[in-house]
């Protein structure tokens, strides 16, 4: 999922016959910054421009990035037993030089800047770099949180774990401001605006080549990452 992917969806839900809101569900256990921040911008303008609400309504998950897309909206609803937060950022690799040292494989590295091979999993970890990382993971984890901050306003609680990639299920994630409530998509959207209120829901558009391509080349790839982003929630 990225911002060019989803922009035409979006584009249609906010500009098709002037819209009482728009309500995103939110299924996700995180992503790549960049895309989680593209897509938030995305939301806002298109919200402001036609002076639309956004609701967010969380299903299983809105942790890391799918929290930073959740708290783009006005209004963020969790079901229960839904798992909210994990504002922080993580990097995970493997090291692989013992292994090719056993089956006595040289690793030859060229490079013209000292910091181009940065961790190297086919090299010795150095000090110096896995500073150099978490340097870059500070300054991405300070703009998820002034984004929060930005979005959720007064309504956050004063709680220290609030930044620390920490996570709360359902009515905990209301106590400390994270989410407005426990409440679904359905019958919330009724409340605010009526039974009949008609739903319009939009999803991602493919071609047969997009859909194709992806199942055969993406396709066990992406099932492995988004396995393990899942596997971290016990889900």
């Amino acid at each position: 999922m990225n911002d060019a992917g989803l922009a035409p969806m979006l584009e249609r839900a906010f500009r098709r016959k002037k819209p009482a809101a728009v309500a995103l569900v939110i299924n996700s256990p995180g992503g790549s910054p960049a895309q989680s921040s593209l897509i938030s911008a995305r939301i806002r303008r298109l919200a402001e421009e036609h002076e639309i609400p956004v609701y967010a309504f969380v299903e299983d998950v809105a942790a890391s990035g799918g929290y930073y897309l959740a708290s783009a909206a006005d209004e963020i609803w969790v079901d229960q037993h839904s798992i909210v937060g994990s504002i922080g950022v993580i990097s995970a690799g493997f090291g692989f030089q013992d292994l090719i040292a056993r089956h006595g494989v040289e690793r030859r590295v060229y490079t013209a800047g000292k910091s181009k091979s940065m961790l190297d999993p086919f090299q010795q970890e150095k000090p110096e770099d896995i500073a150099r990382l978490k340097a870059l993971q500070e300054q991405i984890h300070e703009g998820f949180i002034d984004h929060v901050k930005a979005r959720r306003g007064a309504r956050l609680a004063d709680d220290d774990d609030l930044f620390t990639g920490e996570v709360w299920v359902g009515a905990k994630a209301t106590e400390v401001g994270l989410a407005d409530g426990v409440g679904h998509l359905v019958p919330k959207m009724k409340e605010r605006f009526g039974d009949k209120v008609r739903f319009v829901p939009y999803g991602m558009r493919r071609s047969l080549f997009q859909r194709i391509g992806s199942q055969v080349f993406g396709g066990l790839t992406a099932e492995l990452e988004e396995r393990a982003l899942w596997a971290r929630y016990g889900l």
